[in-house]
């Protein structure tokens, strides 16, 4: 008896329980479930808590709690790229371990933050040494599987994620009910712990996820012995095939990374737009910003898998990402509409929205994937995928200032040109994506 593939459209539909128990046949996936299930329970446990523990434990007003979410962000572009190309050469899973550990501990420590500059220094290194090891399991992932079963390794993954951090927020709850200084420290400092367990299953992987050796060989004479010009001149050619493939000098896939970019501020509309939305401009109760959470997390963890079937093929990625573009352009208008109305038919608005919004996040990252590892160099794997990550911090660091200077700013109209902003960002992708495929043709 074999298993079925769980990318076979063709097979029974298994339910999410047995489609990652299938995925888990491959030890690469089943180190990286592992640590992941673990691990973002800690990371749950932290998001929860980390911005009521700044101004209400620790006592910093809000502009100096945003200014120690927004320079660890700042770090963590720096981060990204810097993971990727320590990924292309040192181990990527030792990389991967250490640093994951080392993010996992400086967390722990946020329990013992008492001013503001202890919490920024803590909140960089941590956020910094986090960012790096999660860029080099994104080398992991590149290497350790086959092009077509990378990207259902990212949307097992991701369920997997969203999983845990539910979880982890569950226990958060507890915290919050609680209230007192010590409950919120405790939680704190169990999740580093949790965090720290997480890594463990990476000492698992293979070898044959790390970077494969640069080493040249030595060019010998006829009589056997080492010609040192040649085995010289050997070197420097490997030194700059090297650097011809740098993902710097690849401008598609800059052009890639910008566009992607701009479209992950989706994820500033949840975390930011949304919020402040219902909260000033609609009558819809504050309740239905956890109910929207809901909605998304649910609808991730159901679809995600599925939806990435087939994009590792590029023309593929491209439609998927251009379908994207339209259920977020409308989602954004959806939003707007909100405005004004009574509150169960504002709820009612919302949530068609936050259904649009979830699907357009689901697709764009099935098809970020799947064009961040097709149009890489395999060679340069890590630096590329560092690059890929690096783009998403940017757009991560700007969206709260778009999202605030169009949709909060001008209502309907801002909602519109936020739409356009993405809709724009899905047709270049969607251009590169078929381009890309014309040219392999």
């Amino acid at each position: 008896m074999t298993l079925q593939d769980p990318t076979d459209t063709t097979a029974t539909n298994p339910n999410l329980a047995e489609r990652i128990a299938r995925s888990l046949s491959d030890p690469v996936l089943r180190a990286l479930v592992a640590s992941t299930a673990v691990s973002r329970i800690g990371r749950g446990v932290f998001l929860s808590v980390t911005v009521l523990f700044f101004t209400l434990i620790i006592g910093l007003s809000a502009a100096e709690a945003a200014v120690v979410l927004a320079v660890s962000s700042a770090f963590g572009v720096l981060a990204s790229f810097l993971g990727g190309w320590l990924a292309d050469r040192w181990s990527a899973r030792r990389l991967t371990f250490v640093f994951e550990a080392l993010g996992a501990v400086l967390l722990a420590t946020y329990a013992f933050a008492d001013t503001f500059v202890a919490a920024l220094v803590i909140a960089t290194l941590a956020g910094f040494f986090d960012t790096i090891g999660h860029s080099s399991r994104s080398a992991i992932i590149a290497r350790g599987f086959a092009p077509d079963r990378r990207v259902h390794a990212r949307a097992v993954l991701r369920t997997v994620t969203n999983l845990s951090i539910a979880l982890g927020s569950g226990i958060a709850a507890v915290a919050l009910a609680i209230g007192t200084p010590e409950a919120y420290r405790v939680v704190i400092v169990g999740a580093g712990v949790i965090g720290v367990l997480g890594t463990l299953p990476l000492l698992r992987l293979p070898a044959s996820v790390d970077a494969p050796t640069r080493a040249v060989e030595p060019v010998r004479t006829e009589t056997g012995s080492i010609d040192t010009v040649n085995t010289a001149d050997a070197a420097r050619a490997a030194r700059l095939d090297w650097n011809r493939r740098s993902p710097w000098r690849d401008p598609r896939y800059l052009l890639l990374t910008l566009l992607s970019a701009v479209f992950g501020m989706q994820f500033g509309v949840a975390e930011l737009g949304v919020p402040l939305w219902i909260t000033e401009r609609t009558s819809a109760p504050e309740v239905v910003v956890a109910v929207i959470l809901i909605v998304n997390t649910t609808l991730v963890v159901l679809f995600q898998v599925r939806a990435s079937r087939g994009t590792h093929d590029v023309r593929t990625a491209g439609r998927v990402t251009m379908v994207a573009g339209w259920l977020m352009a409308a989602a954004c208008v959806v939003y707007a509409l909100a405005a004004g109305l009574p509150a169960w038919s504002a709820i009612v608005i919302l949530l068609v929205a936050a259904v649009l919004h979830t699907f357009a996040e689901i697709l764009s990252q099935a098809g970020a994937w799947g064009l961040s590892f097709e149009l890489a160099d395999p060679v340069r794997a890590g630096a590329y995928q560092g690059v890929f990550g690096m783009g998403f911090s940017v757009g991560a660091l700007a969206a709260p200032i778009v999202v605030n200077a169009t949709a909060i700013t001008f209502g309907l109209v801002g909602w519109i040109m936020l739409g356009a902003v993405f809709l724009a960002s899905a047709a270049g992708i969607w251009w590169i994506a078929r381009r890309a495929a014309e040219q392999a043709a």
